[in-house]
């Protein structure tokens, strides 16, 4: 029987901020394109309650990050695609031949959505192309189609099924977005066509997005690889790990309460381990949705941190707020705290903030703390931050 690495619970933790880019201090010069690839995607979010999910998560790796950096680097450079993951991301461009089969699986599956049965036939479809071709990138707004019937929760006008259809499908393409709005485009007006006309065998594109999972978890189960993008099932991220397994390490990960449970590594764990730097004792202000912070259950294993969003849950039944934001300091996650920005009024508002059980909150991390906001608030382009509670 194979004996298994054992990996203990702040190991566990230093790998996972590392290869998540949360290790070193956020500072020095910026290469968008080089963090965005080491992340493999970033999620989009149109809430913006201090600002939105995919300029918080690259700005709390590189302080020097601003927001319209991302729509230049989407619109005018191509250096990215929209599409995706498990849930609407940006990803590398350089990644999109390995991402036909997510084509081909998710128009398949909208397909059989229910509130896709309004979606135009092909002729329909093909006439809001030819608008597109004839016009340039279109938003929703310049077409007017109503929804018939019944108006259920999902409910979206013709129109709109028919571009999300073509857009899953990667006939459209996201060229921009303007105030969050996107706007869609011929695929081939989009994406390079050395990219586009790529034929990548579907067992490679597994491969590939099997390993970058891994490589960017550093240890993982089969349902965590499978998770990652979410563009392989969990059959076949099962069939990849047994076809690989002489290559693969078994390990154990100890949690935050001292359970251990079985993974798997790349080759090169133990080099890992060695190089893996230890975190910043900077503290940080983290999105709900970083990469992270997604996976709650991987969350509180390995830190011990139950977070939940609230946001879908009633005001009266809250435990925290609407949006609220972890605070991570070295490894740990010392507390919570409820922001807001006032963009008009040239503020940035804590309505509330909660340390940890077990975190003694020190003068010193109240200074931290402090400097946090301060770069928060440069970083939305307001002045002042101002307290409603006591630190």
């Amino acid at each position: 029987m194979t004996r298994r690495l054992c990996i203990s619970n702040r190991d566990a933790r230093r790998l996972w901020l590392s290869v998540q880019g949360l290790a070193p201090t956020p500072t020095g010069p910026l290469d968008l394109d080089a963090l965005i690839k080491g992340l493999g995607f970033v999620q989009l979010d149109a809430i913006r309650v201090v600002s939105r999910a995919h300029h918080h998560i690259l700005w709390s790796r590189n302080q020097n990050y601003r927001e319209p950096m991302l729509g230049r680097h989407m619109s005018r450079d191509r250096r990215i695609f929209e599409h995706f993951t498990h849930d609407a991301s940006v990803i590398p461009m350089d990644f999109y031949p390995m991402w036909a089969r997510q084509f081909r699986r998710l128009e398949e599956k909208v397909r059989g959505w229910q509130w896709h049965r309004a979606m135009p036939e092909a002729a329909g479809r093909q006439a809001i192309k030819a608008r597109i071709a004839s016009e340039g990138p279109l938003s929703t707004k310049a077409f007017d189609t109503r929804i018939s019937g019944e108006k259920a929760m999902w409910a979206r006008p013709p129109h709109k099924l028919a571009l999300d259809y073509m857009w899953y499908s990667g006939e459209l393409a996201t060229a921009h977005r303007e105030n969050f709005t996107k706007f869609y485009d011929l695929a081939e007006r989009v994406i390079p066509a050395g990219l586009r006309e790529q034929d990548i065998p579907d067992t490679d594109q597994i491969d590939w997005l099997c390993r970058g999972a891994l490589d960017r978890m550093a240890f993982g189960s089969e349902g965590d690889i499978q998770r990652f993008w979410d563009a392989v099932s969990s059959q076949e991220a099962k069939q990849w790990t047994g076809q690989h397994v002489g290559e693969l390490v078994p390990v154990e990960i100890e949690g935050a309460d001292g359970s251990l449970r079985p993974a798997l590594a790349p080759g090169d764990i133990e080099v890992r381990l060695d190089r893996a730097p230890a975190p910043t004792r900077r503290l940080r202000i983290l999105n709900p949705f970083d990469p992270v912070i997604r996976d709650r259950t991987r969350l509180e294993r390995l830190f011990g941190f139950d977070y939940r969003i609230e946001m879908f849950v009633p005001p009266a039944k809250r435990r925290w707020g609407y949006y609220v934001y972890p605070m991570l300091e070295g490894d740990r996650f010392v507390g919570r705290i409820d922001l807001k920005a006032d963009r008009k009024a040239g503020t940035l508002i804590v309505q509330n903030f909660w340390p940890e059980p077990g975190i003694r909150w020190s003068d010193t991390r109240t200074n931290k703390l402090h400097a946090e906001m301060d770069r928060l608030a440069r970083f939305v382009s307001v002045e002042d931050v101002v307290w409603e509670c006591t630190v």
